[in-house]
């Protein structure tokens, strides 16, 4: 089922590992009417200025498949207020780094992490969508402790 222009629900419910552990991972009405909205509002837009595909490595979790690998119990790629895509720069179109500053500086979003890697160029883009309303705004970088635990920092242009 095509949930945007560019955005297929499958793509954002697929999980190896909800396919390994048998977890059920469809979101019901609310959620799935929060997905098409991170899509028509955020991702489709984002798509259109990279000029070419944008892999989303996660989206939708259950709350059983959230809990199965360890996500916070607060995450929005789960929860009933909002829906969240990890991004990836996969196909070559557009660095992680260039999504990342083109939707602080041209979008509205609820949330945008740095997720990891470098101070030139994320692992991944987190970003989330609540409401044009709603939405925070919140800008944050991802980092791993001593003892590998994530911790989250506010990001400094």
């Amino acid at each position: 089922m095509k949930i945007s222009n560019f955005v297929w629900l499958s793509e954002v419910t697929k999980s190896n590992t909800a396919i390994r552990k048998g977890i059920d991972n469809v979101p019901n009405e609310k959620q799935l009417n929060n997905i098409a909205t991170l899509a028509v509002s955020l991702f489709d837009p984002l798509r259109i200025w990279v000029g070419g595909a944008v892999k989303i490595n996660s989206g939708f979790r259950s709350e059983a498949l959230n809990k199965a690998i360890g996500g916070a119990k607060s995450s929005q790629h789960c929860a009933n207020n909002g829906a969240a895509f990890d991004i990836d720069d996969t196909f070559g179109y557009a660095t992680n780094a260039q999504m990342f500053h083109y939707i602080k500086d041209m979008m509205s979003f609820d949330q945008l992490i740095w997720e990891f890697g470098d101070d030139n160029n994320p692992d991944w883009v987190h970003v989330s969508y609540v409401s044009a309303a709603k939405n925070r705004m919140e800008i944050l970088v991802a980092k791993k402790n001593s003892n590998n635990q994530t911790y989250y920092v506010k990001y400094e242009s």
